[in-house]
C-alpha cells in the first residue's frame, strides 16, 4: 500500500471518530432537552432518610454522597470536602459515615459503596463553565479537584466511575487520557506535567477537615 492510500485510510478514521463524537454530542443535546436525568434528589434524601444519627463522644451520622455534598436522615446537607470525594472517588449514592468530633472536626468515612462501572468520555465545557465528561450518550458533571489534579484539558480522554444500576448526574475521575496520547496521565503524570490548565479552585473552608481513609 503506497504512501498515498496510507494517507487516506488515516483521513477516513479520523472523519469516522470525529462524526462518533459529534453523535454522541447531539444525543446528549437530546436526551436534556427531553428532559433525561439521573437519580433525583430526592430519590438521594429518600436513601438517607433510613440511615442513623448518634451522639456518643461527639456526633455520628450517617447519610448518602450526592456527587458534591453528603444528605444525612434529617434532610440536611453536609460538605465534603472535594479533595477528599476525588481521592475516594466517590460516586452518587454511596453512604459514608460522618464523625463530628467534640473540637468540631468533621471525619468522614465510606461504609457502604454501590455497585460500579467505568465509562470512557470526552471531557467538555458547558456553556455556563461547568466541566463534563461525555460518555455513552450522557453528560456527567465531575469534580474541579480531579481535574486539576490529572491536569486534564478540554478534548482529553476521561476514564469516568458511575454507578452501576442507576443513572447518575456526576462522575467520579479515575484516569485521564491526555489527547494525542495513547497512555493514561496517570497519578506520576499529573506529577510531573507542567501547568494546570484549569482554572484554580477558590480555598475551600473545610479543606483543613480530618479525613478518614
Amino acid at each position: 500500500m503506497n504512501n498515498n492510500k496510507l494517507d487516506k485510510l488515516a483521513l477516513v478514521v479520523q472523519m469516522i471518530e470525529s462524526a462518533e463524537k459529534s453523535i454522541q454530542s447531539a444525543k446528549q443535546m437530546l436526551r436534556e432537552m427531553m428532559g433525561s436525568r439521573g437519580e433525583s434528589a430526592g430519590a438521594l434524601a429518600e436513601k438517607a432518610h433510613g440511615l442513623s444519627a448518634a451522639i456518643a463522644g461527639g456526633k455520628i451520622i450517617e447519610g448518602v454522597f450526592d456527587g458534591q455534598n453528603m444528605i444525612g436522615p434529617d434532610k440536611k446537607v453536609y460538605p465534603v470536602p472535594a479533595n477528599y470525594a476525588s481521592k475516594s472517588k466517590l460516586i452518587e449514592g454511596d453512604v459514608l459515615k460522618l464523625t463530628i468530633a467534640e473540637d468540631g472536626s468533621f471525619i468522614y468515612k465510606q461504609i457502604g459503596p454501590v455497585e460500579r462501572k467505568k465509562m470512557l468520555g470526552m471531557l467538555s465545557q458547558d456553556e455556563t463553565g461547568q466541566y463534563r465528561v461525555i460518555a455513552g450518550g450522557r453528560s456527567y458533571k465531575v469534580l474541579l479537584a480531579s481535574l486539576t489534579y490529572f491536569k486534564a484539558e478540554i478534548g482529553d480522554e476521561i476514564t469516568i466511575v458511575v454507578p452501576k444500576d442507576s443513572e447518575a448526574n456526576w462522575a467520579a475521575v479515575e484516569n485521564v487520557i491526555k489527547a494525542g496520547t495513547s497512555s493514561s496521565a496517570g497519578t506520576s503524570g499529573a506529577a510531573e506535567t507542567g501547568e494546570n490548565p484549569l482554572p484554580k479552585r477558590n480555598a475551600d473552608p473545610d479543606a483543613d477537615m480530618e479525613l478518614a481513609e
